[in-house]
């Protein structure tokens, strides 16, 4: 039974974009797995059919919006949890090479066996912590986008992140309020950092009209190539 047949023409006419039989189907899957996984596990408090699509398909699809046309792009999903932002990411674009790091090899298990299912070739599940990874050659300064999808300070998601950029990279962090001493704190971050915020996107979300912020990081030296 579809779940989410009633809301396709949100997609287009809140993203300009709308998926194909085959991506409605692994969205539709991603679901099902979801539901089946928290009997086993605490993946996510968010079960509702509608409520999913609004709060963790539509909104990871939301906070890449601005990199929408671009091809190829080398991602990295920090603390992906029950694979969120990344593997709605990984289903919509299919050209971009999306990675999902989580510290808790239980919810990896369920993003690894979730790829497979929905025969993901562009997403790979990866187990570790994000200050112990990003220092790694392999993962160092690799990719164009960083997504921190978290409740911690934004200094704090920041600093998971900027390791990873490549140099005209973005870091992106998805947001539900966004208050003037957040902004405080991680202006005084960006300046130790050489980074700068090149836009904060406040925006409703399609369904119950929430407020969420998206906020993009990037290295100084390029950050007005990426607004």
């Amino acid at each position: 039974m579809p779940h989410f047949s009633h809301l396709f023409e949100h997609w287009q006419s809140t993203l300009n974009w709308s998926p194909t039989p085959d991506q409605i189907d692994q969205f539709e899957k991603l679901y099902e797995l979801v539901l089946e996984g928290n009997s086993k596990q605490n993946l996510t408090r968010i079960t509702a059919a509608d409520d999913f699509w609004e709060k963790h398909l539509w909104d990871s699809l939301r906070g890449v919006l601005a990199f929408w046309d671009r091809e190829d792009l080398k991602v990295i999903d920090i603390g992906t949890g029950a694979g969120f932002p990344g593997l709605p990411i990984a289903i919509a674009k299919p050209s971009w090479q999306v990675i999902l790091l989580d510290s808790k090899q239980k919810k990896v298990a369920f993003v690894q066996e979730t790829i497979e299912t929905l025969q993901l070739s562009n997403a790979i599940a990866l187990s570790g912590r994000s200050e112990e990874i990003n220092k790694l050659s392999d993962y160092k300064k690799k990719y164009d986008l960083a997504l921190v999808r978290a409740v911690g300070k934004p200094d704090i998601c920041a600093d998971y992140a900027l390791p990873f950029l490549k140099k005209s990279g973005t870091a992106v962090l998805y947001r539900g309020q966004w208050l003037p001493e957040e902004s405080e704190h991680l202006d005084i971050f960006c300046e130790q950092q050489g980074l700068q915020v090149v836009k904060q996107d406040r925006f409703q979300t399609p369904l119950t009209a929430g407020i969420r912020h998206s906020v993009y990081l990037s290295p100084r030296s390029t950050s007005n190539s990426n607004s």
